[in-house]
């Protein structure tokens, strides 16, 4: 099996455009959840996110892709270019794109909702498809960079992003392709979703506080998050510096309960990634958690953790805390923020962090980043549905 390092990486969040501005946001410990601009929430309990505001797709993308691509594939389109650009890589067309994504293109399949059940209208756009299809922005991608080696997009919920870097991950290593472009991307801030979340009641109404006591839910997010990894011989001959090594991959099924975590499954998970990456648990010297700020995911996340590393858990914290949960993304922009840790000796804080929780007695980092170097470190997805997907990187 060949090592697999990442040279490049690219990101949409609520910070806006480019991994610098959403690492200098996340290092300095700043929250991008603010009160919601480009919803209406007059009659939403849910009035505060991770948007990213005042973006202007026409400004950054052609007239084809603003017919094509709907909000989350645009995030997409963009988190990759840059990702290809600091891999300095054009991508040959047997590479592969695996993507992950959530709920898919909500803003034109809530537009043509409200146009047939409110507006009574015979017909709507007809690009709703091509628009509202989760795969969306992997096809887009392949048909920009000419790709026709294997493409597709996994959907596991808040797993996705971590399920399709770990799966493009397994091609590259297997020698199946020696390129492959993934992350994921999601935009989630539509009326009828919203209204779908209030009535989760799991959303906080203010901010997400990931390991605190009186934490009172999770805040959505939206972006994306996309990364180049090659074979390592294939960087080699390019004369690429790696940004990191993507050394393994980790997934379980809690087989449980659709929206109540297992610590079994996820501690399985994290074994199984380790495991995968030859990787000893005191190696780990931080993990990016799942870290919703949920009542059940923090604790039941903590116990896992304990279960992984015993009474030698590493130094962990959520940056959901700041770039908000970005579901079929979020994996991605914390892939992102792992490997940005691990080059530039720097681990991000859990933002917004006020008393100790006494089932997440953990360091969890809280609101200050920490100027230490490790070795390697664990990125945590956990979904809906009990779906579980982990990642180890290593310094390159």
């Amino acid at each position: 099996m060949r090592k697999v390092v990442v040279t490049g990486v690219g990101a949409v969040s609520a910070f806006g455009i480019g991994v610098t501005t959403f690492w200098d946001n996340l290092a300095g410990g700043v929250c991008g959840i603010r009160p919601l601009t480009t919803v209406p929430t007059q009659d939403l309990k849910l009035q505060t996110g991770a948007e990213f505001g005042g973006f202007d797709p026409a400004a950054h993308l052609s007239r084809e892709h603003l017919l094509l691509a709907d909000r989350n594939a645009q995030f997409a389109l963009l988190a990759a270019r840059e990702a290809l650009a600091q891999a300095g890589l054009t991508l040959p067309p047997e590479a592969a794109i695996v993507t992950g994504c959530c709920v898919g293109g909500k803003h034109m399949e809530d537009a043509g909702y409200w146009d047939v059940y409110r507006e009574n209208k015979p017909r709507v756009h007809p690009m709703t498809i091509p628009k509202v299809m989760a795969n969306a922005a992997a096809s887009l991608l392949a048909m920009e960079h000419r790709v026709t080696g294997p493409v597709f997009t996994l959907s596991t919920a808040c797993s996705s992003a971590n399920h399709a870097i770990g799966q493009a991950f397994w091609m590259v290593r297997n020698g199946v392709v020696d390129v492959a472009l993934t992350g994921g991307s999601e935009a989630p801030f539509v009326f009828g979703l919203l209204k779908a979340w209030d009535a989760m009641r799991v959303v906080s109404p203010d901010l997400c506080r990931p390991f605190s006591l009186g934490r009172k839910g999770m805040s959505l997010g939206e972006g994306a998050g996309m990364l180049v990894i090659e074979s390592e011989g294939h960087a080699r001959a390019r004369g690429v510096t790696p940004l990191a090594e993507l050394a393994g991959f980790g997934m379980s099924a809690d087989a449980h309960h659709i929206t109540q975590p297992k610590p079994e499954g996820a501690a399985a998970a994290m074994r199984m990634a380790l495991r995968d990456a030859g990787l000893a648990p005191d190696q780990i010297g931080y993990v990016n958690a799942h870290g919703t700020g949920t009542q059940a995911n923090d604790p039941a996340e903590c116990a896992a953790l304990r279960l992984v590393f015993g009474n030698s858990v590493p130094a962990v914290s959520s940056t959901k805390s700041m770039h908000g949960h970005a579901l079929g993304a979020a994996g991605a922009l914390e892939a992102v923020a792992s490997i940005e840790a691990l080059r530039r000796g720097v681990l991000p804080p859990t933002a917004n962090w006020e008393t100790t929780d006494p089932e997440c007695d953990l360091d969890v980092i809280p609101n200050i980043a920490r100027n230490q170097q490790v070795e390697a470190v664990l990125s945590n997805s956990f979904a809906f549905g009990g779906l579980n997907a982990v990642i180890a990187f290593r310094r390159a």
